[in-house]
């Protein structure tokens, strides 16, 4: 397929990337796994770094495996008791930036006793990365959500010396702007990769309008081809699915009440819920009543979504709260009609009528009467199907995507919002 994205030069020399996150890989993060994927076929070096250690529930694919035994483990580090005095002594031999960092650090703290203990611990982690950014030879940190792992990358950054942006997602990101100071760390990073025009409006909102030329529009993304021609089952009723964590701000309890509802009309109606979370316990007290109607998967592996998505009819994500939920993007790939939430971004992606149906959240009679309107028009499922897999093609492919952030790494700025995507080394 022929690409309708212009493509920038590649300089002769990349920068060497560090990329942090608190937890890498994470089974509901792929997404930055595919990006680092991007950003190294372009011939980026990209160290990956993580707060914490993810445990086996998260490594959940060979892709997993390999990314937690290749990834440098902050905490883990501090628990070696040469580690921290190393970094502070590294950190003392340059006591302008270290009395610098202390300052911002005191600056940025969250609010409160509780707030400034966790800002020690940041500051702690940012002396370890410091070091490890130095002896690694990395000329760029990258940080994905602007939450705490942003106070990390941004203190790390500020003692030594090394340039560093973020990914702004939402929803988390900005419940507490005030709190995560987005306004400081979009004036200290080099850009900020916004994930959707949404995002955008919001750092927008919580930053000087000095910067708001920082604010670039880079999106999550999948890789289209590995969703092609996913086989339709032959069964009964329309198979339902939900992909994400089971939590309350997912609005599972809302999708039970429509679905219930929905099967008066339609009882041969199915869901399936891929994914863990806290709230799986009493989401599975309330689907007792319904059989074999809902089945919980647990978490599945890259493959095995793509594979569960395959013999689905449509997804539905309820949500109370996103970013631009990379869910859709695959279900869209997979040519599957989808019901989401009219919150944040999704609109961005989601076109009413379109591509699925986009309903007010916690509206469980209007989610009920579009799961009705798919199941009764499988004609509607398959034509909304197809229309979602040209949108996620043309906007959503996580090559180019990963090629668009990677222009900003090599200081490929530019004007546009949608930075062009960066050219690949020619040999």
């Amino acid at each position: 397929m022929p690409r309708t994205t212009p493509l920038t030069t590649q300089p002769a020399t990349l920068p060497r990337l560090g990329y942090l996150t608190s937890l890498y890989p994470a089974a509901s993060h792929t997404f930055i796994q595919r990006e680092v994927a991007g950003l190294r076929a372009l011939e980026f070096d990209v160290a990956t770094v993580s707060i914490r250690t993810p445990d086996s529930s998260h490594l959940i694919g060979p892709e997993e495996h390999t990314a937690r035994n290749n990834t440098f483990y902050i905490i883990d580090a501090a628990r070696k008791p040469a580690t921290l005095p190393h970094a502070l002594l590294a950190a003392l031999a340059r006591p302008g930036r270290l009395l610098q960092t202390l300052a911002l650090a005191g600056r940025t703290a969250p609010p409160g006793l509780r707030g400034g203990m966790k800002q020690l611990a940041y500051l702690a982690e940012a002396l370890i990365l410091a070091q490890y950014l130095k002896a690694q030879g990395i000329d760029h940190l990258h940080n994905h959500f602007a939450s705490a792992s942003a106070n990390v990358a941004m203190l790390a950054s500020q003692l030594s010396g090394v340039p560093f942006s973020y990914t702004l997602h939402g929803p988390s990101d900005l419940y507490e702007p005030e709190t995560w100071h987005l306004r400081e760390k979009t004036a200290r990073a080099t850009f900020v990769a916004c994930i959707s025009h949404f995002a955008r409006s919001q750092a927008m909102l919580f930053s000087d309008p000095a910067h708001w030329d920082k604010l670039r529009i880079v999106h999550c993304g999948v890789i289209p081809d590995l969703y092609d021609h996913a086989p339709q089952e032959t069964h009964s009723g329309m198979r339902l699915i939900f992909v994400g964590r089971l939590a309350a701000v997912k609005g599972l309890r809302v999708l039970f009440e429509a679905f219930i509802q929905a099967r008066q009309t339609h009882p041969d109606l199915h869901l399936t819920l891929v994914g863990d979370g806290d709230d799986r316990a009493h989401l599975q007290r309330l689907a007792a009543p319904l059989g074999d109607a809902v089945h919980f998967t647990g978490y599945l592996s890259q493959d095995a979504v793509a594979q569960a998505l395959a013999k689905a009819d449509a997804l539905v994500l309820p949500s109370f709260a996103e970013g631009l939920p990379v869910v859709l993007m695959e279900a869209l790939a997979s040519a599957r009609p989808v019901i989401a939430t009219q919150v944040a971004g999704i609109s961005e992606l989601v076109e009413n009528g379109v591509t699925g149906f986009v309903v007010p959240p916690g509206d469980a009679d209007t989610l009920a009467d579009r799961i009705t309107q798919l199941a009764a028009d499988p004609a509607m499922r398959n034509r909304m199907g197809e229309a979602g897999r040209t949108k996620v093609r043309a906007d959503f492919d996580v090559r180019i995507e990963a090629a668009r952030i990677g222009a900003l790494f090599a200081g490929q700025i530019g004007n546009h919002l949608r930075p062009q995507p960066l050219g690949r080394k020619e040999r």
